[in-house]
């Protein structure tokens, strides 16, 4: 393979902009390799500087559910685009997404549409504390909210990607207000509760941890959050960035795991891969959010009209089309197999899913990061070489789109098969 306009382009950016990318999971440092630089994508395709083709399992880190540059979207967006990029007023597309939204996930009876997951969860974060008059927030070991304050302790992807313990820049009185609980450990929730119960605004989960890597809940665990934070009056978040709209079909996590949630904030595939995220819940939380209430947030680009055109157009075609995720379960059950065929160590839900260089079933964060990142690169390296684009980093994700097809699925899994660093 042949890397050096990618190699040539990465020198350049370092003048630019930190270790020469604008997002730390774009980095390859973990992989020991200089950044992809990305020209163009198309179905399950992407292509490169070099004109090097890969089949695409990143997937613009889940949104692209329907392949790259899918032509329903395209069209959605470039008519949105003749009539004005942004109006920083109301329009009627905000309404029709709205809609959507609420018909496949009624839990989130009012809404309000921001520009990034980061900011879903938290101004989430900032409704359920006005709500209840509460500071702190119940958050996991692993789970990755967004680089909001606050929510930057003990968090997946990136940071723990780059070895990042807690990011810097966050005064101490953030911190003491965040308390952590092990994922996947009912008895740690319990103690927290009992120490600071009536203190606690809100619990803060991805009900699918993705950030790092794959970790599905265990049975009873999403079930016990739902019974203790009513005991205790406290809100139950679903951060559904990355499972709304994919697992458990357009019901998100929450119909997936049989689970409502009192807010839930949505990105990624919500914004058909432009830039907008959503937050939302029962009507009598969202109701303290300005100019309703006294809790304020704004955006000058929330509800952009291009971007909704391009949720808008994505979610009509899930919504129609209940056979994509049919089909997206069907190949995504094929990889696993072949996965684990040689012995690979796999977490999957539904079209997401992680293989961990580690000799234990992940099932929390500290499990997580004893997997062998050097055994991984080799891993990502070979999958590479073979034309096969997957995450730079042991800790994040695998995603299936639907434009992957029999062939791209078939070609994976004989590389997989075929390869002898396991």
């Amino acid at each position: 393979m042949n890397y050096k306009k990618s190699e040539e382009l990465y020198k350049k950016a370092l003048n630019f902009m930190p270790a020469g990318v604008n997002s730390p999971v774009r980095a390859f440092n973990s992989v020991n390799m200089t950044p992809l630089f990305i020209e163009s994508a198309k179905g399950s395709k992407i292509y490169d500087a070099d004109g090097n083709e890969y089949i695409d399992y990143i997937c613009s880190w889940g949104p692209n559910i329907l392949g790259n540059a899918c032509p329903e979207v395209v069209e959605a967006v470039k008519k949105t685009c003749e009539s004005g990029l942004t109006f920083g007023a109301c329009h009627k597309g905000e309404i029709e997404l709205a809609e959507i939204i609420k018909r496949n996930i009624p839990s989130m009876e009012m809404l309000r549409l921001v520009n990034s997951g980061t900011e879903a969860v938290m101004s989430a974060v900032r409704v359920a504390r006005g709500y209840t008059r509460r500071d702190k927030i119940l958050k996991f070991e692993g789970c990755y909210h967004g680089h909001s304050d606050g929510l930057l302790v003990k968090a997946g992807s990136g940071l723990l990607t780059n070895a990042i313990p807690e990011s810097a820049g966050i005064p101490e009185d953030y911190i003491k207000n965040t308390l952590l609980a092990e994922y996947n450990n009912k008895e740690s929730v319990e103690n927290l509760f009992k120490q600071y119960g009536n203190e606690i605004a809100c619990v803060l989960v991805e009900p699918c941890a993705a950030n790092m890597g794959v970790v599905p809940p265990v049975d009873d665990f999403l079930p016990y959050l739902r019974y203790i934070t009513e005991k205790y009056n406290a809100v139950l978040i679903f951060d559904e960035v990355i499972t709304g709209f994919r697992l458990g079909g357009t019901g998100g996590a929450g119909k997936y795991y049989g689970v409502t949630p009192d807010m839930t904030a949505l990105g990624k595939i919500v914004g058909g891969g432009m830039p907008l995220a959503v937050y939302g819940g029962k009507r009598k939380i969202m109701e303290c959010v300005a100019p309703l209430g006294s809790v304020y947030q704004a955006g000058t680009l929330s509800g952009n009209p291009v971007a909704v055109s391009a949720g808008i157009a994505v979610l009509k075609i899930l919504e129609n089309s209940p056979e994509i995720y049919e089909n997206l379960e069907k190949k995504s059950r094929k990889l696993e197999d072949a996965m684990k065929s040689v012995g690979l160590n796999v977490n999957r839900a539904g079209s997401i899913m992680t293989v961990f260089f580690n000799d234990e079933k992940v099932i929390n964060y500290n499990i997580a990061k004893k997997s062998d990142t050097k055994k991984y690169a080799e891993y990502f390296k070979h999958l590479l070489e073979h034309n096969i684009y997957t995450a730079p980093s042991q800790f994040e994700a695998m995603f299936i789109s639907n434009a992957h097809t029999d062939e791209d699925i078939d070609y994976t899994c004989d590389i997989i098969k075929n390869s002898v660093i396991y």
